[in-house]
């Protein structure tokens, strides 16, 4: 039997403005493609949990409008990002047609299984580690089940297999993913991550992780990897112990992460001298209005706004690039925003910036909040979902004013004088380190930008 993985894996901004923008202004769109062009780490995992006597094959669909035919199989894997997931649906629904059995899952399909049942045969909601082995069990059986949970249970990573990277082609790929841990102790209520996914943080056993990374080196002479995890570096000890394990693995690499790595000095000295060229740090908002009560549980973020300058200038003296990442629509934010963050980039010398606007993912609690006060345009707009269209209401100005003020400032941040001021910035703050950076490190490649290796 034959088992087609499919990722869909085209993320695109759906307002037209925007997307002639994305192809004249480097890096407004940037990181948004670097995400869409990585392969489905979560299908290569279901992958090593397939026994031998399956064959497999990986296959992905940017634009289903230029997708060529589907792969033939037996049973059919989907995995798709909200902005996709309409596209995801009519590939499922193709191979139904056809007689061939479909299962998805992912964070869409685990938040609205009975919406994903309307066009699959099964569904896996949460970590589908738990829940593969079984699901293939009962196909070969004909008693596929329509849903598949996890009833309570959380994955120990522990436990993880290698992820099949043989099934990719080297040639296509210009970074890879490796996961040293799953979840984030923060909760911010936007977060449409695998925070939604498992209820637990928790970390990968460095070694399990030295051997994904070796893994790649088989496969690629001078892979860039990047660490799949929503907020690296939250287990300071178990950050290091990584670092100190692949410091002599000759990669770069690039991981998200909160700015309190600045706060840690041996931590930022073990990840320059282990490879690491940029780090994404989720600072949402240079106001402390704007990331006021966003997180579930604590007001951590709040805490640390007056030190963000500070930060970045400390984080980027060790030779590491920070890319800045804000939220634009909050409810904290007024039409102010828009200069408010340029000033902080200019100031801070970040050097480099995303920005997104605040978008409600099914299942996570911004969607449930601003779907029962009411300021969901088009609550089953999906498309949408791209991080960078608006369909919601903000609470402190208009549409257009956040539509305009999206494109104003990127266009502001993403011009060439800008992008200039901001690498001359970050030299001057890195100089020592890069100065220092042993052959091999991490003393190359910062000028191919945010989504660049």
């Amino acid at each position: 039997m034959k088992i087609a993985l499919i990722a869909m894996s085209g993320v695109r901004a759906y307002n037209e403005e925007l997307t002639r923008l994305g192809m004249t202004l480097p890096g407004f769109v940037e990181r948004s493609r670097t995400i869409a062009s990585l392969p489905s780490l979560s299908l290569l995992t279901l992958a090593a949990l397939t026994d031998q006597r399956f064959e497999l094959e990986y296959f992905e669909i940017a634009d289903i409008k230029q997708a060529p035919a589907l792969p033939e199989c037996d049973l059919a894997a989907i995995s798709s990002y909200t902005a996709q997931v309409n596209d995801a649906y009519a590939v499922a629904e193709q191979y139904r047609e056809a007689g061939v059995a479909t299962v998805m899952g992912g964070l869409h399909a685990s938040a609205l299984p009975d919406e994903a049942l309307q066009h699959c045969d099964a569904v896996v909601v949460g970590e589908g580690e738990l829940s593969w082995p079984a699901l293939l069990t009962d196909f070969e059986n004909g008693c596929l089940q329509r849903i598949y949970r996890p009833h309570g249970r959380v994955f120990d990573l522990g436990e993880a297999p290698l992820p099949r990277f043989d099934l990719l082609d080297p040639e296509k790929y210009n970074r890879l993913t490796v996961q040293t841990q799953r979840g984030c102790p923060w909760q911010c209520d936007f977060c449409a991550s695998s925070v939604t996914l498992t209820p637990r943080y928790q970390v990968k056993p460095v070694a399990k992780v030295v051997e994904e990374i070796r893994a790649i080196k088989r496969l690629w002479d001078r892979p860039f990897i990047e660490f799949a995890d929503d907020n690296s570096f939250v287990d300071k000890k178990h950050s290091k112990e990584l670092m100190r394990a692949i410091a002599g693995d000759g990669v770069r690499w690039f991981s998200e992460t909160d700015i309190s790595i600045a706060t840690d000095a041996e931590l930022l000295t073990l990840m320059r001298d282990a490879g690491c060229i940029q780090v994404l740090v989720g600072l949402e908002s240079p106001t402390a209005r704007g990331v006021e009560g966003i997180e579930l549980h604590r007001n951590w973020k709040r805490k640390q706004v007056d030190t963000y300058q500070e930060s970045v200038e400390r984080i980027q003296s060790h030779g590491i690039a920070v890319i800045g990442c804000f939220v634009l629509g909050l409810d904290g934010d007024t039409p102010a925003v828009f200069d408010e963050i340029w000033r902080f980039v200019e100031a801070s010398g970040l050097f480099q910036v995303q920005i997104t606007v605040l978008t409600a993912f099914p299942g996570t609690p911004l969607y449930a909040r601003l779907a029962k006060e009411g300021r969901l345009i088009r609550p089953t707009a999906w498309e949408l979902c791209t991080l960078f269209d608006v369909n919601f209401q903000p609470k402190r100005m208009s549409v257009s004013q956040l539509e305009r003020g999206l494109i104003d400032l990127g266009t502001r941040l993403y011009s060439d004088e800008a992008t200039r001021r901001r690498a001359g910035a970050f030299r001057r703050q890195a100089r020592g380190a890069l100065a220092g950076t042993p052959s091999g490190g991490n003393g190359h490649g910062h000028e191919t930008g945010a989504g660049g290796s």
